[in-house]
């Protein structure tokens, strides 16, 4: 696997980015250009059933971001407890489920420092926090 970090460490899953995706926008434009083209029910049927599949691919998209950012969520308040100071213990239910998926791809050594300037300076910005990340702690198991 590549080295990861900030420039590169988007996902994306090809069958639902680059087959699921542009098939489904391509019966769409196709569904309602029958509709523009000769309206009629079953036009409308058509460019209404594209609607809503398309819309569900895209919930079930973010569904399952969802879910992963709750894990890790889990993951790095499990992690915070193993590698914070003792005074930023007891500050772990602060930190936003945004703050904890942007620092999960910070190292061991670097988090506590990069955790205590997120809560000192009440950071919120998942971009802002990734790119103060210096020692990038690759994630290839993301959806």
């Amino acid at each position: 696997m590549k080295e990861q970090n900030y420039s590169n460490h988007t996902a994306l899953y090809p069958p639902f980015h680059y087959v699921v995706v542009p098939f489904l926008l391509v019966y769409a434009i196709r569904a309602i250009w029958l509709l523009v083209q000769t309206p009629n029910a079953d036009h409308a049927w058509s460019a209404a059933f594209a609607f809503v599949v398309l819309l569900g691919a895209f919930t079930a998209r973010g569904m399952a971001l969802k879910v992963q950012d709750r894990v890790i969520r889990l993951e790095m308040r499990l992690r915070m407890r193993e590698l914070l100071p003792a005074d930023l213990i007891p500050r772990i239910p602060e930190f936003t489920a945004a703050q904890l998926v942007a620092l999960r791809f910070a190292s061991d050594r670097e988090l506590p420092a990069l955790a205590r300037q997120v809560l000192e300076q009440r950071m919120n910005n998942r971009k802002a926090i990734k790119q103060l990340v210096k020692e990038w702690q690759a994630d290839h198991l993301r959806a």
